[in-house]
């Protein structure tokens, strides 16, 4: 769900249109006061902000929004009137993640809405770097690995030798290309390492070890 606080109906409703015919569901509202009566219910992903309203500006309502505890990760897109550089400057302080410039194109309006949403969601992913895979679950964060439910305990490098697999599934990885991941290039041991410990690591993960195959003479894959 995308808000969009706009007093000018024309252009308010001309991006509505525009996003709804891009795929997203939509609300409108002309004020700060109907986008936070809207915000204690329901939270959008995104919110398209612009400067100049009635009432509070939209830096003031920028402000608000980032000093919450519940909407201060809501991403916003500013938009400016032309050859306001300073107000665009303030929102970009105070925590906006983009801004546009009126008059604006279409295309390009949706082209930031979506590099905006892709942003977030890749960092939300970083953030949280659970990794899933059939019974397999490892929080990285945490550094906890779960086989069929049951916690798993792993060594360091049977640890980042999974990983290594979770953060690669479906691809074949070479032993080579898994002594450089996970020991170094200055490792000195040989290729039978990596297949002692991938033995090691299919005994602990029980039932999920079977995940781990064996492509052979060349190296192994989560599948």
């Amino acid at each position: 769900m995308i808000y969009i606080v706009e007093d000018d109906i024309n252009i308010r409703q001309m991006e509505s249109y525009a996003l709804k015919n891009s795929g997203y569901d939509t609300a409108e509202f002309a004020d700060g006061k109907g986008l936070f009566t809207a915000v204690e219910e329901n939270m959008p992903d995104l919110i398209i902000l612009d400067i100049m309203l009635p009432g509070d500006d939209g830096l003031s309502i920028l402000k608000k929004l980032k000093e919450g505890t519940a909407t201060k990760k809501i991403p916003v897109i500013m938009v400016t009137a032309k050859g306001t550089e300073l107000d665009t400057v303030k929102g970009l302080d105070s925590g906006a993640d983009d801004y546009i410039v009126k008059p604006f194109g279409i295309m390009e309006f949706i082209s930031r809405v979506r590099a905006v949403l892709r942003r977030i969601n890749s960092a939300e992913g970083e953030k949280k770097k659970i990794y899933k895979f059939g019974g397999l679950e490892m929080d990285d964060e945490k550094h906890t690995v779960y086989a069929d439910g049951a916690a798993t305990e792993l060594t360091y490098k049977e640890y980042e030798l999974l990983k290594l697999l979770l953060k690669n599934q479906g691809i074949v990885l070479t032993r080579d290309k898994i002594m450089d991941k996970v020991w170094g290039f200055d490792y000195e041991g040989e290729s039978r390492t990596v297949d002692m410990h991938i033995k090691t690591l299919r005994q602990k993960l029980g039932d999920c070890g079977a995940y781990i195959k064996t492509v052979r003479n060349v190296g192994y894959k989560i599948e």
